[in-house]
């Protein structure tokens, strides 16, 4: 059956339409705009100077090594889950599923307390850690725990619809083939997810580089050692240092530019791989 055209805007939906984008203008586009144009008020001698700070380019190197750590775990657990679930019934499916949402429904300062409370001085194994020489708050391994525990859904749930609608036809013919599991990974499952793979990664990545609330319960804001990119840009306002908290600001910004590109590349080219499939 051919599909219908969608009818162009007219009326009222124009007015909905220009309704939506000065709402977005507003809350979107001018803050964006407004931190570019703070971080070079000073010129672009003063933007980059922002950088030269031994404490700026600490916060920016950890950020990327906890990025660098918590997507490819990430990664590999929504792998692993959406497999699990798309392909297969067990007792205990439905609370693996509300586990995996759970970080969306949870406040970040609580995905950073319950790290304290697990591991802080006062907590069930501080006192354990403490004797064994083992630092987890205040530290890059709490800042990683954190940061995991508020990332780890969007690989999944990218994956987990997909998985499911196509269900598992193609596998079973492999097997029928005879491949094994290693080859029915790489060459059938892997190649049939891997954009909706990456578009997961993509948007984890992002969320990691910009967690604030979670890494600021466990990281102790230790200038030079625990500071991420966000706790550095609040330290820097804090201090009236606004050149400077813009300047790393417009870092992140600009990463969630590049993010923002990539995702709609990856929706365009995903969108274009189902098109092709369901033609076939």
């Amino acid at each position: 059956m051919r599909a219908s055209t969608p009818e162009k805007p007219k009326g009222a939906a124009w007015l909905v339409l220009g309704a939506a984008v000065l709402w977005l203008a507003l809350t979107i586009l001018l803050p964006l705009i407004t931190v570019f144009v703070e971080a070079f008020r000073q010129g672009a001698a003063a933007y980059f100077a922002a950088f030269q700070d031994p404490d700026a380019l600490a916060a920016i190197k950890l950020s990327l090594q906890v990025a660098a750590a918590a997507v490819p775990l990430n990664a590999a657990f929504g792998l692993s889950a959406a497999w699990l679930i798309s392909k297969f019934e067990f007792v205990g499916k439905g609370l693996l599923l509300t586990l995996i949402d759970l970080p969306f429904s949870l406040s970040p300062v609580i995905s950073g307390l319950v790290w304290v409370l697990l591991f802080g001085a006062s907590g069930w194994f501080g006192p354990l850690l403490d004797k064994l020489g083992i630092q987890i708050i205040f530290s890059y391994t709490g800042i990683l725990l954190a940061t995991i525990l508020v990332t780890f859904p969007f690989v999944a749930r990218e994956l987990i619809p997909l998985m499911q609608a196509q269900g598992a036809d193609e596998e079973t013919a492999a097997v029928t083939l005879g491949a094994g599991g290693g080859d029915i990974f790489w060459r059938v499952t892997l190649p049939n997810i891997a954009w909706a793979l990456l578009y997961g990664v993509l948007l984890c990545n992002a969320r990691a580089l910009g967690e604030f609330g979670a890494v600021s319960v466990v990281s102790g804001h230790i200038r030079g050692l625990t500071d991420t990119m966000p706790l550095h840009v609040e330290v820097l306002y804090n201090d009236y240092n606004f050149v400077a908290a813009f300047a790393v600001a417009s870092l992140l910004a600009g990463l969630a530019l590049v993010t923002l590109a990539a995702k709609t590349l990856l929706e365009w080219r995903f969108s274009g791989e189902l098109a092709r499939s369901a033609r076939h």
